[in-house]
């Protein structure tokens, strides 16, 4: 049956500082989606801040940078126990700290070595801004946040509400690209929520020099294209 969509006062939030986030736009957004929802399809996931807010029997998240995705599957898979231990183990090994560049750099160059996923992680909670971004050949490239990023414990309190959330409720990660995900099985109780790149303006996430697909005219069009098709099949 689907769920009816009253929205919790206490919303969770993004481990993660991801560009374009729409945590301080939740309580404007909620409310106009569908009251009834069965598959939430957060298909530009990023952060994730809408979709794991989203009061669905089955939530996708979905986003082509496949390292993000892999990271979300580490978090899902492991133990909460086992992925504060990797962290907290990885700030240790590598002297982690305000201050303390050349550790980060040298755990920047172990991750774009083992592409290990939780590192990832670590690497956001120290990098500039807690950023993610990555070069043409896939290596991490953000700089150190000096003075500035940490793993600080409101990183720490939102990261294992996020944890719970994901493996306490019906979550599926995927990293296709949009113009590939399979909407087949959706019906007219799912909702597709689909928040893109910006087409006016030009950032790390879609400038098309992270090894991965940018965005133009041309995937705006296919994206409306998309819409148009699943609005006319009576999918919200």
């Amino acid at each position: 049956m689907p769920t009816i969509a009253t929205y919790k006062q206490q919303k969770s939030k993004s481990p993660l500082n991801y560009i374009g986030g729409k945590s301080k736009l939740l309580s404007q957004l909620l409310p106009l989606f569908p009251s009834e929802i069965d598959n939430f399809v957060d298909l530009f996931c990023g952060g994730c801040n809408v979709g794991i807010n989203a009061n669905a029997n089955k939530i996708y998240f979905n986003d082509n940078l496949i390292f993000l995705i892999e990271m979300y599957k580490a978090f899902q898979v492991k133990s909460l126990d086992e992925t504060l231990w990797h962290i907290e183990k990885r700030i240790d090994d590598f002297d982690l700290s305000l201050t303390n560049e050349t550790g980060y750099k040298n755990l920047r160059n172990e991750y774009n070595k083992q592409k290990n996923p939780l590192d990832l992680f670590v690497l956001v909670a120290f990098s500039f801004n807690h950023q993610i971004r990555f070069n043409n050949n896939h290596e991490f490239n953000n700089p150190f946040g000096r003075e500035r990023s940490s793993f600080n414990p409101t990183m720490r309190q939102n990261l294992e509400n996020f944890i719970i959330e994901i493996k306490e409720n019906d979550v599926n990660f995927s990293s296709e690209d949009f113009e590939d995900f399979d909407f087949d099985n959706l019906r007219n109780n799912d909702f597709v929520y689909a928040d893109p790149p910006y087409l006016i303006t030009c950032g790390t996430y879609n400038d098309g020099k992270r090894g991965f697909k940018g965005w133009s005219e041309r995937e705006e069009k296919s994206l409306l294209k998309k819409k148009d098709n699943l609005n006319n099949q009576g999918i919200k």
